[in-house]
């Protein structure tokens, strides 16, 4: 069939129809240039063409969106050394129930609208879809106290649920700014969905119910969304109801397996790298690792990425071998569903 652009790639694969070949990505931190939006954007850019990714997931310091609520932060600006929480800013119960909606465009949330910006700026017209990264507004306020808010939520829960509201509404303004600025989707990522910190109840008081608020406000408006389940024994089936077109878990070391979670979904897979493994992988095992999970879970419907954010001493050499792994494995993929 003919080349594809990378949307066209992107759509066929999310309507699991034929591609020219399986959708890549990856992404990992860049702490060396994370707090400046135009620096962000032009290493983003250069990474994209670097590995020749069919989509951008943008990578805004991960604790952006608790930064903003009182969150310290210790900044290393290396490129080994990734941002980090020096004091969570909830020392008393009752200071969930001062926390205040902000702007969109405040603090560190209007540094990633402004790396927004800065990519549909510099790309220029090239046809490359990017995703803004956002979390689930409990993860951010786990971000913003640790794991106190999981015995606070049960203690107080008047007291969280206000707080969540006020999260939720920044997240809300944040995403409509995104929006405005050519975003395909989001990338919404929850590391609270698990039974290692919640049950399946709690997660839909404190979780689900403000996560379905914050995806009212894209749903609608973009086309490439996605939700990221993240660590162990998470409320996989409970997500994958989620109104987005994909869904992103760490498949290699966490259930389900990808050729499980196409009997749970009928959503887009990402994932097929375990990105624990592929910092330490030999380049060349590294086709192999990928070929197997295109050929259990069947090549339509899947883009190849890592479960997670990749490490930072992966060798650059493995992205490259990842990339390179995807070439042909469409077409071996559906002659092996018609044998």
């Amino acid at each position: 069939m003919k080349k594809m652009t990378k949307k066209e790639r992107i759509l066929a694969a999310i309507n699991k129809e034929e591609v020219d070949r399986i959708p890549f990505s990856i992404w990992y931190h860049v702490p060396h240039v994370d707090q400046d939006p135009v620096a962000l954007a032009e290493e983003t850019i250069r990474q994209a063409h670097l590995y020749d990714v069919d989509f951008i997931k943008m990578m805004p310091f991960g604790n952006y969106g608790a930064h903003d609520f009182g969150l310290s932060c210790t900044f290393y600006c290396t490129e080994d050394q990734p941002v980090l929480e020096r004091k969570f800013a909830i020392d008393d119960v009752k200071e969930w129930a001062e926390l205040e909606a902000v702007p969109g465009y405040f603090g560190s949330h209007g540094k990633q609208v402004q790396y927004a910006k800065e990519l549909r700026k510099q790309l220029k017209g090239e046809e490359i879809p990017y995703v803004q990264t956002i979390f689930s507004p409990l993860t951010t306020a786990k971000k913003l106290a640790g794991d106190r808010v999981l015995e606070d939520l049960r203690t107080h829960p008047e007291y969280v649920h206000k707080a969540l509201q006020a999260i939720t509404e920044t997240t809300i303004d944040f995403v409509k700014l995104n929006i405005k600025e050519g975003v395909a989707g989001f990338f919404f990522a929850t590391q609270c969905a698990t039974t290692d910190l919640l049950t399946v109840e709690e997660y839909e008081e404190f979780g689900k119910k403000y996560d379905l608020q914050v995806m009212e406000a894209f749903k609608d408006e973009t086309y490439f969304n996605i939700i990221h389940a993240h660590g162990d024994n998470t409320m996989f089936e409970l997500l994958a109801d989620y109104p987005v077109q994909c869904i992103n878990w760490h498949d290699r070391w966490a259930e389900p397996t990808m050729a499980e979670a196409r009997k749970i979904t009928d959503k887009c897979l990402l994932g097929g790298i375990n990105e624990k493994w592929l910092s330490s992988a030999d380049p060349n095992e590294i086709k192999e690792h990928i070929r197997q999970v295109v050929l259990e879970a069947g090549p339509k419907g899947m883009m190849i990425t890592p479960g997670c954010v990749a490490t930072l001493d992966t060798p650059k050499i493995n992205f490259v071998a990842a990339r390179t792994a995807v070439e042909g494995l469409y077409e071996e993929g559906i002659k092996a569903q018609d044998k």
